[in-house]
């Protein structure tokens, strides 16, 4: 890596970016020395000794294995309060009424919870009750044929956990079990397995680094990854050009100051080299156009496309058979841009194709990916040095959710549950495993709401944050007869109205848990974390713990082999033995123990683990979009928030408060609609009021912040066969106050 000074790359001449708009690192360092008054030795340990819980960029203390220097991002930052503060009162929950107006912040705010609480039906509020109690009370309704399901966000939440309780909801009789992937990367994980045969990234972070060419997709890692800009500063010194095809030229992507780098944090480092403007939802009418002229221009690999692929024709015909004008009017591009990023990708020889949520999170997800993957097969980048497909976490507890067997439609490894794969783990475990899928996350909402759910239990998460349609959702949790909450401080979601009984049980972090536990990054590193010395949360258990005894308890038969009286580490033996890509687990145990699984590269030489070993092109049919005249198509944006942890009301990148409506200026002019003024935008499923706020955005199209956004989206719209909820709408505009 050049260590030498770049003019070429840098942002601004002006010292630390003086007057330009960005997010103050240096203030957030001084908010989080505040914010940990009291404990600062112990969150300097978790720091320094811990496995980052943020995104899943994956840091051992603050450094990795990409480079070596120091990484401490904004979102570790502000995660170190929750993971350090000290438990709550309990006194204001005996009366909720007091705390349903408090935003989830303040909630946050309160402290950590210390110990099982419970409110009974018809209760104002909640009462101390033993874990024996709780788990008695709980296990009673977790009866033989009882309709359960059960929900781990990807808060933190490390492999061991995922694993113990996705084996203990089958010991209970169902595989509904979902987590945090599912509204995240799902329609990834479907689309490539069923092109390339492996549902991760075919490459490694140091791919980045001398690469000729990366390509971000609907993916924002200033605000997500924001360890990643510190790599991206490396691949343009490196000479790497960066490409960003999005709605909104985002400023993060734009210019960034790295706070720790001397030089990027002075003068700062320009990023993307060319923006490639489409329309929310149009990705797949601009890579299909791409793919075109790559066609018709000869830029692809033939050598690779004729040894390694299958189904190139197919996808070439579907491609040609769609009309310049029809690419055009979905993706908002034009057929010369499509051309641009063709000829960068057609002359490269190395590149990186990256994407996020911008991708995933529309009904037709799974072809968005799709038409990623065409193009990397295309050119051949896969399995090489400096190539990839990289679909790339914001959390570190997404890539292990599902391999570990959370998951509603898949088994420990990410087998398919059929009743052959699930005959294996009956034989493995000494109990049934049901042979059909369970209900999914969304699926879990929609049984609640009709009254077929019994007992949901949800592991951190906020369904009324998280999901689309807040009231549909709280209608939802208000008609079972037991909700279970499982976290380390309080959400909204168990404040909601209740026709049955609620149970809130107090979790461990991480950092917390005896015999340490592991973390899988998104470049397939499965990273140890040992367990920090500091102060301990009242009687909180750890959550593995606390599933296995639920199980335990419900089925007393089946107690011994459902507990770990050997704790985490007998937990990492079994995972070993159950999937047997991740061989090397059960041997780490010490800070800075790490297997990358798969090594640098997936797909090596071109070797696919697919039946065949062949990877699949696909023939890609345009969504269709209806957009009624005067109508726009609004999408969710993160702002300065982790997942939907809000931190501050306003986006230090663009200025954007939380009830700001991204407007491009030729719309906002079209209209009339000076900056600040207030709108309502009308959707299907509701109505949103903000206010206008110019924004190098694709004309025709909208953002607003999510979760507050959620109002507008409609429940029932997911795709077919991740069953990922759409997080963008189609709405009208009108004014409502100058």
């Amino acid at each position: 890596m050049s260590k030498r000074l770049d003019p070429r790359n840098w942002a601004s001449w002006k010292p630390f970016g003086i007057g330009e708009r960005k997010p103050n690192n240096y203030l957030e360092l001084w908010k989080a020395f505040r914010s940990v008054k009291g404990r600062r030795r112990y969150a300097w340990r978790i720091l320094t000794q811990g496995t980052c819980d943020g995104c899943a960029l994956g840091t051992r203390g603050m450094r990795d294995w990409t480079m070596d220097e120091i990484h401490l991002c904004n979102i570790r930052l502000r995660l170190l309060k929750l993971n350090t503060m000290p438990p709550l009162d309990p006194a204001p929950l005996a009366d909720v009424s007091a705390l349903a107006a408090m935003r989830s912040a303040e909630l946050r705010d309160l402290g950590r919870l210390p110990y099982p609480m419970l409110r009974r039906k018809g209760e104002p509020g909640f009462t101390r009750v033993s874990w024996d109690e709780a788990l008695d009370l709980a296990a009673s309704h977790l009866h033989a044929g009882a309709r359960a399901g059960a929900y781990l966000t990807s808060r933190g939440v490390p492999n061991e956990n995922y694993f113990a309780a996705q084996k203990a909801v089958r010991a209970l009789g169902t595989n509904s079990i979902d987590n945090a992937a599912r509204i995240c990367h799902s329609p990834s994980t479907v689309a490539l397995k069923q092109t390339i045969g492996a549902a991760a990234t075919t490459c490694s972070y140091t791919d980045w680094i001398g690469s000729d060419l990366i390509v971000f997709i609907g993916s924002n890692p200033s605000n997500n990854q924001p360890v990643a800009m510190k790599y991206l500063y490396h691949a343009k010194k490196a000479g790497t050009r960066v490409v960003m095809v999005n709605s909104y030229r985002e400023p993060g992507m734009q210019r960034y100051w790295v706070p720790s780098n001397a030089e990027s944090a002075v003068f700062g480092t320009k990023i993307t080299d060319d923006f490639f403007g489409v329309n929310v939802g149009g990705d797949i009418g601009f890579l299909n156009g791409v793919l075109k002229h790559l066609v018709e221009n000869d830029w692809l690999d033939k050598a690779f496309i004729d040894a390694h692929t299958a189904g190139f024709e197919d996808a070439r015909r579907a491609v040609a058979a769609q009309s310049w004008e029809s690419l055009e009017a979905l993706s908002g591009a034009t057929r010369e841009q499509m051309y641009e990023l063709a000829k960068l990708l057609g002359e490269a020889k190395s590149a990186v194709l990256v994407w996020s949520m911008g991708i995933t999170q529309h009904s037709y997800g799974e072809e968005n990916v799709r038409s990623i993957v065409n193009l990397a097969l295309a050119r051949g980048f896969v399995g090489r040095d400096h190539c990839g497909l990289m679909p790339i976490r914001g959390h570190s507890g997404v890539q292990g959710g599902a391999e570990m067997g959370a998951y509603a439609t898949g088994l420990p490894g990410g087998l398919p549950i059929t009743p052959e794969n699930a005959g294996r783990f009956t034989e493995r475990w000494g109990f049934e495993v049901p042979a059909t899928p369970g209900l999914t996350v969304t699926d879990m909402i929609d049984a609640a709401h009709a009254g077929e759910l019994d007992v949901l239990i949800s592991s951190g998460g906020n369904f009324l944050e998280v999901l689309p349609d807040p009231a549909y959702c709280r209608e939802a949790l208000a008609r079972l007869p037991l909700r279970v909450h499982i976290d380390i401080v309080l959400s909204s979601q168990m404040l909601a109205e209740a026709q049955g009984d609620v149970l809130l049980l107090p979790a461990q972090t991480r950092y917390e848990m005896a015999g340490g536990v592991t973390e899988t990054s998104t470049e397939r590193r499965v990273i140890f974390s040992p367990e920090v010395e500091g102060p301990r949360a009242g009687e909180a258990w750890p959550e593995w713990k606390i599933f296995t005894e639920l199980a335990a308890r419900a089925r007393p038969e089946l107690a011994d082999k459902i507990r770990y009286p050997g704790g985490t580490p007998q937990i990492r033996r079994e995972i070993e033995d159950a999937v047997p890509f991740y061989a090397g687990i059960a041997a780490l145990a010490a800070f800075g123990d790490n297997v990358q699984y798969g090594g640098r590269h997936l797909c090596p030489g071109g070797r696919f683990p697919t039946a065949d070993g062949l990877g699949r092109f696909s023939s890609v049919a345009l969504p269709e979009l209806e957009r009624p005249d005067g109508s726009f198509m609004v999408a969710t944006r993160r702002g300065k928030q982790f997942n939907s942890m809000v931190h501050e009301r306003r986006d230090g990148f663009n200025g954007a408060t939380r009830e700001a409506v991204l407007i491009s200026p030729y719309d906002a002019d079209r209209l009339g609609l000076p900056d600040g003024a207030e709108i309502e935008l009308r959707g299907a499923a509701g109505r949103f009021t903000g206010r206008v706020l110019r924004a190098p955005l694709t004309p025709g199209n909208l953002q607003i912040h999510w979760p507050e956004g959620n109002v507008l989206l409609d429940a029932a719209r997911r795709s077919p066969d991740a069953r990922i909820p759409d997080y963008n709408a189609v709405v009208t505009l009108r004014r409502t106050a100058p």
